[in-house]
């Protein structure tokens, strides 16, 4: 039997808040659990899905169309708190079932009704939540900790019961409702996906074998859409790797599972948008294509997609999680036509792992994932036996404006706004934003010198600066983007350093980022 704390009262969206604000201000990964078990003991058990999905960055209605846009100027806050989680979520909801004629101006009616049932406190707590940037150190490892805490478990129980559930809200919901049973009720379902295996980083092939040692496999890392195909019978489900339901937006795929011999499989793998040259498209015309949901069959035919398979989890029946990776790749290719695999060397050969890397490069790829043949399929989770390998871009852009951080950054200037040079206007052309890669001494002293360069008025959330400070960064690519001026952005952008020696005139220029997007 659980041991789950007896529920006081219906829990409110400002104890999610000030829940969220602990846990950012605390360093130790202890008190961190502490502190969303305590929260999570008082939930009642049709509130613990969303507390836990809002206390994880998450929404249980995945995306509810609220966008950057919708969030400027909220209604003026409520002095005391009163809105409750199921009243918030259930208004989300409704926003997001607005469709057609007039949904738009219906959306804005709700967000406005919801917003202005908020505090100040809340309404930040929400409009972070919202705009998926709610990081406050509470991930899976972290939240497993605290379920298993609040509800007298062992960790390892909510952790293998996620790995066959795959949505963490649910399996802390059951767990705290129902303790040990629920979660030995969990078990591998077709057409119910499980969390994908994730994959730690490396800078070289080098690393990545000296890491894992021994003969691994070495495959292509795709620059495609991450995607879990179940088969039972004649039923084909696809799912994303954030576990969305896209089966009527990739026939192709069903297609070709449906054409596969065996009738009872799930298989993880890529879906990618291909030229005729085989290269593939850039990521947001594949992404585009995915997530398209009127006239796929015009859209196919302009656009199609290609699907390659480099895991399975389940063939003819057989549940095959627990089994070492050269075990399920063997049932793999047993199971699917060798044009359906991605790419894939097997060698303990340092050489011959970098020539295949680059081989992925030069056909336009993002890089290469290295494999034990010996791991398991820790799904949800970044396994110690996939490693990815990418080759590292770099950029230097002139800081535009920050932003104001919360919880441990509060009163630091943290989110940078960046900007390539644009030669034809004498100006800049912003390409994003990022706050990852910054240490506190860089924090504390970027604050310092933005406050002396600000050059406007402020929000009082976001400080432009005089474009005069370039700082170099790293990113994974360059995607089109109909969020900033220059229609591109960049993915996955990180500050590795200042760059003193360079003057805002020495910055990249806008063409040199497009040549990347191309």
């Amino acid at each position: 039997m659980s041991h789950v704390a007896p529920k006081l009262a219906l829990v409110l969206l400002i104890d999610l808040a000030r829940t969220s604000a602990a846990v950012t201000a605390s360093s130790a990964r202890l008190a961190k659990i502490v502190h969303l078990a305590e929260l999570l003991g008082r939930v009642e058990p049709d509130e613990a899905e969303i507390a836990i999905a809002y206390l994880s960055g998450e929404l249980p209605q995945r995306n509810v169309g609220v966008g950057w846009a919708g969030l400027q100027d909220p209604p003026e806050p409520r002095l005391a708190a009163t809105a409750t989680l199921r009243q918030v979520n259930d208004l989300l909801s409704r926003i997001k079932a607005q469709a057609g004629p007039g949904s738009q101006t219906a959306r804005k009616a709700l967000i406005v009704e919801l917003f202005g049932a908020l505090t100040r406190q809340e309404q930040m707590f929400l409009s972070r939540l919202l705009r998926g940037e709610l990081r406050q150190g509470a991930l899976d490892g972290v939240m497993i900790e605290a379920i298993a805490k609040a509800a007298g478990l062992p960790a390892a129980e909510v952790r293998r019961a996620l790995t066959l559930r795959g949505w963490l809200p649910a399996v802390g919901a059951a767990a705290l409702s129902d303790g040990i049973a629920a979660l030995h009720a969990f078990h591998l379902e077709v057409g119910r996906p499980v969390s994908p295996m994730l994959a730690q980083s490396a800078t070289s092939i080098p690393a990545a074998l000296s890491k894992l040692g021994g003969p691994v496999a070495v495959e292509w890392k795709l620059d495609g859409v991450r995607i879990q195909a179940h088969r039972s019978g004649d039923e084909v489900s696809v799912f994303t790797r954030t576990l969305d339901d896209i089966t009527a937006q990739v026939p192709e795929l069903v297609e070709a599972v449906g054409a596969l011999p065996s009738r009872d499989l799930v298989l993880d793998g890529e879906v990618i948008a291909l030229r005729p040259d085989g290269r593939p498209e850039p990521f947001q015309i594949t992404s585009g294509r995915v997530s398209s949901r009127t006239d796929v069959s015009g859209v196919r035919g302009k656009v199609p997609l290609s699907v390659f398979f480099f895991d399975a989890l389940r063939v003819d029946g057989a549940d095959l999680l627990d089994l070492p990776g050269e075990v399920r790749h063997a049932a793999l290719a047993g199971a699917v036509p060798a044009e359906l695999v991605t790419p894939r060397l097997v060698t303990d050969d340092v050489a011959e792992g970098e020539a295949f890397f680059k081989d992925a490069i030069r056909s336009g790829h993002e890089g290469v994932v290295v494999k034990s043949l010996q791991t398991p399929y820790a799904a949800g989770r970044r396994g110690a036996g996939w490693i990815k390998v990418k080759p590292r871009h770099t950029l230097d852009l002139v800081v535009l404006a920050a932003e104001w951080g919360h919880g441990r950054r509060e009163g630091k200037l943290s989110n940078l706004h960046l900007g390539a040079r644009d030669p034809g206007t004498g100006g800049f052309v912003m390409l994003g934003k990022t706050f990852k890669g910054l240490t506190d001494e860089l924090l504390a002293w970027q604050t310092e010198r933005f406050l002396g360069l600000a050059d406007g008025p402020t929000d009082g959330w976001t400080v432009a600066v005089r474009p005069e400070l370039v700082v170099e960064i790293a990113f994974d690519g360059v995607q089109q983007s109909s969020r900033y001026p220059g229609g591109m952005a960049l993915r996955f952008a990180r500050v590795i350093r200042y760059r003193p020696d360079k003057n805002a005139d020495e910055a990249d220029t806008v063409e040199m980022v497009r040549a990347l997007l191309l």
